[in-house]
C-alpha cells in the first residue's frame, strides 16, 4: 500500500471512544440503541468513535453482526468524526473479512488487535499483520492487549510492520509496561500513533508524545475523557493532570470485573442501554454494582438500579 495517510493521522487524535454492543433482553444486538450511544458521545466531543474491539464484546458476536455493528457506526456518525472499527480476530480469514468489510462501508481506519488463544510467535504476528495491512488502503492501527492475548507484540516486530506497510499508522496499546511503550515511539517514530488502552496511563501516554486514548471509560464520562486530551493539546497541563485524578475512582471501579461488564451496568444504571452480556460474560456481582452505583454519584451522575 502507497497511499498518504497524513490528514487522517492528524484527525485520529484524542480520545477514541470504544462504544460498547448494546443487547436488548433477549440478547439480540439493539442496533437502534448503539446509534444513540454514538450520538451520545459525539454530543460530549469524542474525537472518534470505536466498535467492536474488547468493550463491544467482539467475541460474542458473529461475524455478520460485527458488520452490521460496523455499518450502523458508520452510518450514525456520517462523517462527523473519524470511524476506526475493531476487525480483528483469533481467526485469520475473518479477520481479513472484516478489516476489508470496514473499507468497504467507509471506515477512517482499522483497530486490528493480535490475535487472542492462539499465541502466534513474532514472526507470525508480522505475517498476520502485513498480510492484513497489504489487502486494505486504509490506516491500520494494531492493538496489543497481552493481557487477553496471552501474547505480547514486541516492538522490533512493530518496528518491522511499521518499516514495511506505510497504512500501520499506529497502536493501541493496553500494555502496563511503560518501559515497552516508550520504546514504542523511540522505535517507531514519534509520528507513529500511540494510543493507551491503560485508562491509567491516558495521561502518562500523551506525556511521553502519544495521540491519545481508547479508553473503555469514555463510554461513561466521555466528556470529561475528550475534556483531559483538549485540555492537553492546548497547553493545559493542569487541568489535564486534575482530570486524570479525577477519573481515578471510576476507572478503578470499572475494572474491577471483566470489560464491559462493569461499563455496561453503569450505563444501565444511567438509563442509556440494557445491561445485558452474552454468556460466557455475566453481569457484575452486586456488591459491585453497588460500589458501581456509589462511585457515578461522585461525578453526579443519578444512578439507579438496572
Amino acid at each position: 500500500m502507497s497511499g498518504n495517510y497524513e490528514d487522517i493521522k492528524t484527525r485520529l487524535r484524542g480520545s477514541i471512544a470504544p462504544v460498547v454492543t448494546p443487547f436488548k433482553k433477549n440478547h439480540d444486538v439493539d442496533y437502534e440503541k448503539l446509534s444513540e450511544l454514538i450520538e451520545f458521545q459525539l454530543e460530549n466531543g469524542s474525537h472518534a468513535i470505536s466498535v467492536t474491539g474488547t468493550s463491544g464484546e467482539p467475541s460474542s458476536l458473529t461475524v455478520e453482526e460485527r458488520e452490521k455493528v460496523m455499518e450502523t457506526t458508520i452510518k450514525t456518525v456520517n462523517g462527523r468524526v473519524p470511524v476506526a472499527p475493531g476487525t480483528g480476530s483469533t481467526n485469520h480469514a475473518e479477520t481479513l473479512r472484516l478489516t476489508k468489510s470496514a473499507q468497504e462501508m467507509g471506515a477512517d481506519a482499522a483497530l486490528v488487535i493480535v490475535p487472542y488463544y492462539n499465541k502466534p510467535n513474532q514472526e507470525a504476528l508480522f505475517k498476520h499483520f502485513k498480510t492484513v495491512a497489504d489487502s486494505v488502503d486504509i490506516p491500520i492501527i494494531v492493538y496489543n492487549i497481552p493481557g487477553r492475548t496471552a501474547q505480547n507484540l514486541e516492538v522490533k516486530t512493530l518496528a518491522r510492520l511499521n518499516e514495511a506497510c506505510p497504512n500501520i499508522v499506529g497502536v493501541k496499546e493496553s500494555n502496563k509496561d511503560f518501559e515497552h511503550v516508550n520504546r514504542v515511539l523511540l522505535n517507531c517514530g514519534r509520528d507513529f500513533l500511540l494510543y493507551s488502552g491503560i485508562e491509567l496511563l491516558c495521561y502518562p501516554m500523551l506525556a511521553i508524545g502519544g495521540a491519545g486514548s481508547i479508553s473503555a471509560t469514555a463510554n461513561v464520562l466521555p466528556g470529561k475523557i475528550a475534556r483531559l486530551h483538549d485540555a492537553w493539546f492546548e497547553g493545559d497541563v493542569e487541568t489535564a493532570q486534575s482530570l486524570h485524578y479525577e477519573l481515578m475512582p471510576l476507572n478503578d471501579v470499572l475494572f474491577k470485573d471483566t470489560n464491559p461488564a462493569p461499563v455496561k451496568a453503569a450505563l444501565g444504571m444511567m438509563g442509556k442501554i440494557e445491561p445485558e452480556l452474552r454468556l460466557p460474560m455475566d453481569v457484575p456481582s452486586r456488591a459491585l454494582q453497588d460500589e458501581i452505583r456509589e462511585t457515578l454519584k461522585q461525578y453526579g451522575v443519578t444512578a439507579q438500579y438496572a
